[in-house]
Protein backbone atom coordinates (compact mmCIF):
# COMPACT_ATOMS: atom_id res chain seq x y z
CA UNK A 1 0.00 0.00 0.00
CA UNK A 2 1.37 3.24 -0.66
CA UNK A 3 2.07 5.52 2.30
CA UNK A 4 -0.20 7.85 1.35
CA UNK A 5 -3.36 5.59 1.35
CA UNK A 6 -1.74 4.72 4.99
CA UNK A 7 -3.46 6.10 7.82
CA UNK A 8 -0.96 5.57 10.89
CA UNK A 9 -1.13 7.83 13.74
CA UNK A 10 -5.02 8.89 12.68
CA UNK A 11 -7.83 8.48 14.95
CA UNK A 12 -11.25 7.67 13.36
CA UNK A 13 -15.04 7.63 14.96
CA UNK A 14 -17.63 5.44 12.89
CA UNK A 15 -21.19 6.14 13.71
CA UNK A 16 -23.19 3.45 13.31
CA UNK A 17 -20.31 1.02 12.61
CA UNK A 18 -21.48 -2.06 14.85
CA UNK A 19 -22.56 -3.96 11.36
CA UNK A 20 -23.41 -3.73 8.03
CA UNK A 21 -21.96 -0.70 6.28
CA UNK A 22 -20.35 0.57 9.23
CA UNK A 23 -18.57 -2.18 9.93
CA UNK A 24 -16.57 -2.54 6.54
CA UNK A 25 -15.93 0.80 6.97
CA UNK A 26 -14.07 0.63 10.60
CA UNK A 27 -12.44 -2.54 9.30
CA UNK A 28 -10.47 -0.64 6.07
CA UNK A 29 -9.87 2.01 8.48
CA UNK A 30 -8.37 -0.29 10.91
CA UNK A 31 -6.44 -1.98 7.93
CA UNK A 32 -4.68 0.95 7.07
CA UNK A 33 -3.17 1.49 10.37
CA UNK A 34 -6.06 3.69 12.14
CA UNK A 35 -7.46 3.73 15.48
CA UNK A 36 -11.16 3.06 14.85
CA UNK A 37 -14.07 4.17 17.92
CA UNK A 38 -17.59 2.74 16.97
CA UNK A 39 -20.26 5.07 17.88
CA UNK A 40 -23.90 3.72 18.16
CA UNK A 41 -26.91 2.77 20.57
CA UNK A 42 -27.00 -1.07 20.83
CA UNK A 43 -24.05 -2.04 23.47
CA UNK A 44 -24.02 -5.91 22.31
CA UNK A 45 -23.69 -5.11 18.69
CA UNK A 46 -21.13 -2.79 19.41
CA UNK A 47 -19.32 -5.06 21.99
CA UNK A 48 -19.62 -7.91 18.80
CA UNK A 49 -18.45 -5.71 16.38
CA UNK A 50 -15.03 -4.63 18.50
CA UNK A 51 -14.38 -8.29 19.21
CA UNK A 52 -14.64 -8.93 15.36
CA UNK A 53 -12.39 -5.80 14.52
CA UNK A 54 -10.19 -6.60 17.56
CA UNK A 55 -6.88 -4.48 18.57
CA UNK A 56 -6.85 -0.85 17.44
CA UNK A 57 -11.42 -0.57 17.83
CA UNK A 58 -13.04 0.49 20.96
CA UNK A 59 -16.81 1.81 21.24
CA UNK A 60 -18.68 4.19 23.28
CA UNK A 61 -22.61 3.52 23.50
CA UNK A 62 -24.36 7.33 22.78
CA UNK A 63 -27.88 8.07 21.42
CA UNK A 64 -26.68 11.00 18.73
CA UNK A 65 -30.18 11.93 18.76
CA UNK A 66 -30.15 13.48 22.19
CA UNK A 67 -28.73 16.82 21.03
CA UNK A 68 -28.37 18.41 23.87
CA UNK A 69 -25.67 15.88 25.53
CA UNK A 70 -23.98 15.88 22.24
CA UNK A 71 -21.27 18.69 22.63
CA UNK A 72 -20.22 17.19 26.39
CA UNK A 73 -19.93 13.94 24.72
CA UNK A 74 -17.84 14.49 22.00
CA UNK A 75 -15.76 17.20 24.17
CA UNK A 76 -14.87 13.86 26.58
CA UNK A 77 -14.24 11.91 23.85
CA UNK A 78 -11.89 14.40 22.07
CA UNK A 79 -9.77 14.66 25.08
CA UNK A 80 -8.94 11.08 25.55
CA UNK A 81 -9.07 10.54 21.65
CA UNK A 82 -8.35 13.63 19.79
CA UNK A 83 -10.70 12.88 16.27
CA UNK A 84 -8.84 12.87 12.63
CA UNK A 85 -11.36 11.61 10.62
CA UNK A 86 -15.29 10.98 11.45
CA UNK A 87 -17.58 8.99 9.10
CA UNK A 88 -21.07 9.76 9.53
CA UNK A 89 -22.70 6.60 8.69
CA UNK A 90 -25.43 5.89 11.28
CA UNK A 91 -29.16 5.67 9.99
CA UNK A 92 -32.64 4.12 9.58
CA UNK A 93 -35.11 3.80 6.83
CA UNK A 94 -38.57 3.35 7.73
CA UNK A 95 -39.79 2.82 4.35
CA UNK A 96 -43.81 3.06 4.05
CA UNK A 97 -46.75 4.55 1.15
CA UNK A 98 -46.20 8.78 0.86
CA UNK A 99 -49.56 9.11 1.23
CA UNK A 100 -49.87 7.22 4.61
CA UNK A 101 -46.44 8.25 6.03
CA UNK A 102 -47.04 9.72 9.82
CA UNK A 103 -45.15 12.58 10.96
CA UNK A 104 -43.73 10.59 13.99
CA UNK A 105 -42.31 8.10 11.02
CA UNK A 106 -41.08 11.14 9.88
CA UNK A 107 -39.23 12.55 12.35
CA UNK A 108 -37.64 9.54 13.31
CA UNK A 109 -36.20 9.29 9.88
CA UNK A 110 -34.93 13.01 10.18
CA UNK A 111 -33.64 12.52 13.50
CA UNK A 112 -31.16 10.06 12.53
CA UNK A 113 -30.50 10.52 9.14
CA UNK A 114 -30.18 14.47 9.02
CA UNK A 115 -30.28 16.06 12.23
CA UNK A 116 -28.02 13.78 14.00
CA UNK A 117 -25.38 14.39 10.69
CA UNK A 118 -25.57 17.80 11.30
CA UNK A 119 -25.00 18.14 15.41
CA UNK A 120 -22.42 15.46 15.79
CA UNK A 121 -20.14 17.07 12.46
CA UNK A 122 -20.89 20.61 14.18
CA UNK A 123 -19.15 18.64 17.59
CA UNK A 124 -16.23 17.02 15.62
CA UNK A 125 -15.49 20.14 13.55
CA UNK A 126 -15.17 22.39 16.43
CA UNK A 127 -12.54 20.33 17.65
CA UNK A 128 -10.77 20.01 14.38
CA UNK A 129 -10.50 23.60 13.66
CA UNK A 130 -8.50 24.01 16.82
CA UNK A 131 -5.68 21.87 15.08
CA UNK A 132 -6.69 23.17 11.23
CA UNK A 133 -7.03 19.63 10.60
CA UNK A 134 -9.44 16.68 9.74
CA UNK A 135 -11.74 14.87 7.46
CA UNK A 136 -14.80 14.29 7.29
CA UNK A 137 -16.81 11.46 5.07
CA UNK A 138 -20.83 11.04 5.03
CA UNK A 139 -22.37 8.55 3.81
CA UNK A 140 -25.30 9.16 1.41
CA UNK A 141 -27.25 6.94 -0.36
CA UNK A 142 -28.37 6.02 -4.47
CA UNK A 143 -31.71 7.43 -3.54
CA UNK A 144 -30.34 10.86 -3.13
CA UNK A 145 -29.97 10.46 -7.29
CA UNK A 146 -32.66 8.04 -8.23
CA UNK A 147 -36.36 8.25 -7.62
CA UNK A 148 -37.62 5.36 -5.23
CA UNK A 149 -41.12 4.43 -3.97
CA UNK A 150 -42.12 4.14 -0.66
CA UNK A 151 -38.69 5.87 0.27
CA UNK A 152 -39.24 9.58 0.37
CA UNK A 153 -37.98 10.63 3.72
CA UNK A 154 -34.95 8.95 3.77
CA UNK A 155 -34.74 9.98 0.14
CA UNK A 156 -35.01 13.56 1.45
CA UNK A 157 -32.50 13.36 3.94
CA UNK A 158 -29.54 11.34 1.90
CA UNK A 159 -29.93 14.47 -0.60
CA UNK A 160 -29.78 16.99 2.32
CA UNK A 161 -26.17 15.08 3.51
CA UNK A 162 -24.86 15.40 0.14
CA UNK A 163 -25.54 19.24 0.10
CA UNK A 164 -24.57 19.75 3.23
CA UNK A 165 -21.21 17.80 2.36
CA UNK A 166 -20.94 20.65 -0.38
CA UNK A 167 -21.77 23.73 2.08
CA UNK A 168 -19.40 22.58 4.83
CA UNK A 169 -16.41 22.29 2.32
CA UNK A 170 -16.61 25.53 1.57
CA UNK A 171 -16.89 26.38 5.13
CA UNK A 172 -14.33 24.43 7.13
CA UNK A 173 -11.90 24.51 4.16
CA UNK A 174 -9.73 27.50 5.87
CA UNK A 175 -9.34 25.13 8.16
CA UNK A 176 -7.38 22.18 5.93
CA UNK A 177 -10.45 20.22 6.75
CA UNK A 178 -11.80 18.06 3.99
CA UNK A 179 -15.54 16.91 3.69
CA UNK A 180 -17.09 14.20 0.93
CA UNK A 181 -19.87 11.97 0.81
CA UNK A 182 -19.87 8.37 -0.83
CA UNK A 183 -23.27 7.11 -2.37
CA UNK A 184 -23.52 3.17 -2.19
CA UNK A 185 -25.09 1.46 -4.70
CA UNK A 186 -26.51 -1.98 -3.98
CA UNK A 187 -23.90 -3.56 -1.07
CA UNK A 188 -24.66 -7.45 0.00
CA UNK A 189 -24.68 -6.65 3.92
CA UNK A 190 -27.35 -8.89 6.39
CA UNK A 191 -30.16 -6.65 5.11
CA UNK A 192 -30.15 -8.22 1.33
CA UNK A 193 -28.98 -11.52 3.14
CA UNK A 194 -32.69 -11.22 4.26
CA UNK A 195 -34.31 -10.55 0.36
CA UNK A 196 -31.98 -13.45 -0.52
CA UNK A 197 -33.79 -15.77 1.77
CA UNK A 198 -37.22 -13.84 1.88
CA UNK A 199 -37.73 -12.90 -1.99
CA UNK A 200 -34.78 -13.83 -4.06
CA UNK A 201 -36.28 -13.30 -7.58
CA UNK A 202 -35.07 -9.07 -6.15
CA UNK A 203 -31.74 -9.99 -5.81
CA UNK A 204 -31.43 -10.66 -9.54
CA UNK A 205 -33.68 -7.64 -10.47
CA UNK A 206 -30.64 -5.56 -8.26
CA UNK A 207 -27.92 -6.63 -10.16
CA UNK A 208 -29.17 -6.85 -13.38
CA UNK A 209 -29.99 -2.67 -12.35
CA UNK A 210 -26.18 -2.77 -12.08
CA UNK A 211 -24.01 -2.49 -15.08
CA UNK A 212 -20.64 -4.35 -13.31
CA UNK A 213 -23.77 -7.06 -12.93
CA UNK A 214 -23.49 -8.04 -9.19
CA UNK A 215 -23.59 -6.93 -5.49
CA UNK A 216 -21.24 -4.39 -3.75
CA UNK A 217 -19.15 -5.10 -0.67
CA UNK A 218 -18.62 -3.38 2.73
CA UNK A 219 -14.92 -3.41 1.19
CA UNK A 220 -15.16 -1.67 -1.13
CA UNK A 221 -16.79 1.11 0.40
CA UNK A 222 -14.94 0.73 3.31
CA UNK A 223 -11.78 1.35 0.93
CA UNK A 224 -13.07 4.15 -0.44
CA UNK A 225 -13.67 5.79 2.68
CA UNK A 226 -9.85 5.17 3.89
CA UNK A 227 -8.95 6.68 0.33
CA UNK A 228 -11.14 9.94 0.92
CA UNK A 229 -9.53 10.11 4.15
CA UNK A 230 -6.19 9.68 3.60
CA UNK A 231 -3.42 12.00 2.17
CA UNK A 232 -4.20 10.11 -1.27
CA UNK A 233 -6.99 12.69 -1.58
CA UNK A 234 -5.64 15.60 -0.26
CA UNK A 235 -6.65 17.59 -2.57
CA UNK A 236 -10.45 15.98 -2.99
CA UNK A 237 -13.24 17.72 -1.07
CA UNK A 238 -16.86 18.35 -1.84
CA UNK A 239 -16.90 15.38 -3.82
CA UNK A 240 -19.82 12.92 -4.07
CA UNK A 241 -18.22 9.11 -4.50
CA UNK A 242 -19.99 6.74 -6.34
CA UNK A 243 -19.38 3.60 -5.15
CA UNK A 244 -22.33 1.60 -7.04
CA UNK A 245 -21.12 -0.09 -10.05
CA UNK A 246 -22.53 2.50 -12.33
CA UNK A 247 -25.96 2.14 -11.59
CA UNK A 248 -26.62 5.62 -10.86
CA UNK A 249 -25.76 6.83 -14.07
CA UNK A 250 -27.09 4.12 -15.96
CA UNK A 251 -29.36 4.18 -18.82
CA UNK A 252 -32.47 3.16 -18.31
CA UNK A 253 -33.64 3.09 -22.20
Amino acid sequence: MRKEILLEGKRAIVTGGGTGIGLGVAQELLDAGAKVLLLGRREDVLQEAVEKLGEGASFYQADLTDFASLPGLFADIDREFPIDILVNNAGINLKGPFLEYSPEEFDRVVAIQEKAVFFVTKEVAKHMTKRRAGSIVNISSLSARLGMPANQAYTMCKGGIVALTRSLMVELAPYHIRVNSVNPGYIYTDMIKKINVNTPERLVIMEEATPLGRFGTTKEIGMAVAFLASDAASFITGVDLYVDGGHGFASRI
